[in-house]
């Protein structure tokens, strides 16, 4: 872990103080998670979880298409030319 030095508002810390308490966790713990949230809000995932991610995703959607494995280019194709 990096070691790091923030400024809140004092609404900010009451209200981090408040939900550390009710979950039984650190204020840094609940700090953590809500940059974890945001970063996942805001589209930023490692590379890791974009590979764990696509191989979770493969094989679980049909295309009706029994030849598309052999024809994806040309299937892709025909979608953007629409």
């Amino acid at each position: 872990m990096v070691r790091t030095q923030i400024q809140l508002t004092q609404a900010q810390s009451n209200a981090l103080k408040q939900i550390a308490a009710q979950r039984k966790l650190s204020i840094a713990e609940v700090i953590r998670q809500s940059i974890d949230f945001y970063l996942r809000a805001c589209g930023t995932i490692s590379q890791e979880e974009r590979q764990k991610r696509a191989i979770s995703a493969a094989g679980q959607f049909r295309s009706g298409q029994r030849d598309l494995s052999e024809k994806h280019d040309e299937y892709l194709a025909e979608v953007y030319a629409e």
